[in-house]
């Protein structure tokens, strides 16, 4: 079973060179550490960066250069600072390659919630309705089920939608798995997981189709 940087390190085999990709809050902002040093990639936060680095290491952290989630972060060569209208700009414009996002719950027709949790204090949906909109290349990081231990791909969300119908492939600390017509598509199982023990955990219909890999990282 995968933690988070495994998870993290999985989606970032999914980043290609030339790309621009925008981080979420939580899984995926870890996904900049794993990322390729042969290729070229531009991280974009919605707050208004272009060009995030890895994590600082910890005493060299600039409190002035911060992600969406309010994260420190780094910079790269080239990299550049703009308000937010520029930001929303380059996501609502479709200049972004691939949206990388958390979840609380993902359906099997693709539709997403990672917003609100009814009867808890939330800011707002933030930049999350702008993304799912506006990329045609959606991958959720997330944990398979909640701490309960049910299901987090359900057959229909119960939560407040984020978007409908617009996730591509989910990363679990189980297994990869492909958004399809017919529903959740195994690609992958996590080291020391069972095709049965992914069955067991989603709620949601499952195709497996022969042999399932074990993922590399």
């Amino acid at each position: 079973m995968l933690d988070k940087n495994g998870i993290a390190k999985r989606i970032a085999r999914e980043v290609k060179d030339g790309y621009y990709v925008n981080l979420g809050i939580g899984i995926p902002t870890l996904v900049a550490n794993f990322v390729r040093n042969d290729i070229e990639v531009e991280f974009q936060s919605e707050n208004g960066v272009l060009g995030m680095g890895p994590f600082p290491f910890e005493g060299e952290e600039d409190a002035d250069v911060i992600n969406a989630g309010k994260q420190t972060i780094t910079s790269l060569p080239g990299a550049s600072f703009f308000d937010s209208a520029m930001s929303f700009s380059m996501i609502r414009g479709q200049h972004v390659d691939l949206t990388i996002l958390g979840a609380m719950e993902v359906a099997e027709n693709g539709d997403i919630a990672n917003w609100k949790i009814p009867g808890k204090m939330v800011k707002g949906m933030g930049g999350a309705m702008d993304l799912v909109a506006s990329a045609e290349n959606i991958i959720v990081a997330m944990m398979h089920t909640n701490r309960a231990g049910a299901s987090k791909l359900l057959k229909t969300c119960s939560l407040p939608l984020t978007g409908v119908g617009c996730v591509k492939k989910i990363v679990t600390n189980m297994a990869v798995i492909e958004v399809t017509p017919q529903g959740f598509k195994l690609l992958e199982r996590a080291p020391g997981i069972s095709v049965e023990d992914i069955k067991n955990a989603t709620e949601g219909h499952l195709i497996v189709e022969s042999d399932v890999p074990e993922m590399e990282l």
